[in-house]
């Protein structure tokens, strides 16, 4: 699919599924107003850094069993209408649990208590800063933004202002994903 820059294709949340089922290869995300986001599908080196970010999160929570893990893959009906797929984020079981099975096989109408985004060097910071913005509008309980590029993270949390970390080694998962320490060095490794 091609969109020149200056076109905006606005769609329905069922059109927007029929969308990504017909462009399974495509990475499609939905803004609150409908607008259509098309994405390039990540570089190799972009998809190891989210499929590290993805391992470390999926190996505590497999320990820890507090909760679901999600891919890239996974999209979100955020309150506000709009579909993320963050490049990482989980759940509390409770969350999961309260929903139907029906539910969790669509764009499910829930919001992660974690989402995580790693800059790719296409990404306009400030798309992406809005973006955290809007998962933590919608209910995240803590977001992420790590730019591998400048080794600086951004965190996001509700009714606080964003911190902003310089090379940081690692990231707690405070009490959101308590005990959780995401290590830096593979993420940031050039």
């Amino acid at each position: 699919m091609l969109i020149p820059p200056d076109v905006r294709l606005i769609v329905d949340a069922d059109g927007f599924e029929r969308l990504c089922a017909a462009n399974r290869d495509m990475r499609l995300e939905l803004e609150a107003d409908g607008g259509l986001i098309v994405m390039a599908p990540a570089s190799p080196d972009s998809g190891g850094r989210e499929a590290e970010l993805g391992f470390q999160l999926a190996t505590w929570n497999k320990a820890a069993r507090l909760g679901k893990t999600f891919s890239p893959s996974a999209g979100f009906t955020l309150p506000d209408g709009s579909i993320r797929a963050p490049d990482a984020s989980w759940m509390r079981q409770e969350a999961w649990d309260a929903l139907d099975r029906r539910e969790r096989r669509k764009f499910s109408r829930a919001v992660p208590d974690f989402a995580a985004e790693i800059r790719s060097p296409s990404d306009p910071l400030d798309e992406l800063r809005a973006k955290m913005a809007g998962y933590v509008a919608n209910g995240v309980r803590l977001a992420w933004l790590i730019d591998p590029e400048t080794k600086a993270v951004e965190i996001h949390r509700p009714g606080r202002e964003v911190e902003r970390l310089a090379a940081p080694k690692s990231l707690s998962g405070e009490d959101v994903l308590p005990g959780f320490t995401l290590d830096l060095a593979e993420i940031f490794e050039d």
